[in-house]
């Protein structure tokens, strides 16, 4: 049986953090983009991270940083992973020595397959909804846009929630899943209860 991976993005409390892992969450995403409601400082990130434990992924989020913001992120908070949403090249994304994963906004007339090679040193590809702004938008995209045989390990995201997080993984057999606006109260605020439900749909659509 193949167990698809999960990720809750977007944290900024504490007790998100331990709900998510509670819960059974593989990774938890910190926001590094200023101009997101679910922006946190370094200082802040570097808190929820103390929370994690063992065998739980930490991973950054970037939207078209400055490397020198990047650094400064990996002095201060001890991230395991990459995750760049912007219009970063393969250069600008393997610049600084860690494992990392690109984000594409999915849309009419994207062709994922040179996207795909266009980053041959990511370790994966997330599959986001094209939205104004970068993620955590709460709209899906048409899955069927995902062309078979892509050879990467590929991210779901982009308007999941639990009411159609089964039907979107058996219908595209994703590496992962990362959910933000989907397992939340308010913006930046995640709901025990609704990141319960999402990896219960999750598991289901593993059987």
């Amino acid at each position: 049986m193949n167990r698809t991976r999960i990720k809750i993005c977007g944290l900024t409390r504490i007790e998100d953090v331990f709900a998510a892992v509670d819960a059974g969450a593989d990774a938890i995403g910190l926001v590094f983009y200023p101009p997101s409601p679910r922006f946190v400082s370094f200082e802040r990130a570097a808190e929820l991270v103390r929370a994690v434990p063992p065998f739980v992924t930490t991973v950054g989020l970037f939207v078209n940083p400055a490397p020198a913001f990047v650094e400064q992120a990996l002095k201060t908070v001890p991230l395991q992973l990459l995750q760049f949403h912007g219009d970063e090249s393969e250069a600008e994304c393997a610049r600084f020595g860690r494992p990392w994963i690109k984000a594409a906004r999915v849309r009419a007339g994207i062709d994922l397959v040179e996207f795909c090679s266009s980053h041959p040193s990511a370790v994966g590809i997330l599959l986001d909804a094209f939205v104004e702004g970068y993620g955590g938008g709460g709209k899906t995209f048409d899955w069927s846009l995902i062309p078979d045989g892509l050879g990467r390990r590929l991210i779901l995201s982009g308007g999941l929630d639990a009411g159609n997080v089964t039907e979107a993984i058996r219908r595209t057999r994703p590496w992962a899943i990362d959910v933000s606006s989907g397992v939340e109260s308010a913006k930046g605020i995640k709901d025990a209860e609704q990141i319960a439900a999402f990896i219960m749909g999750v598991r289901n659509a593993d059987v």
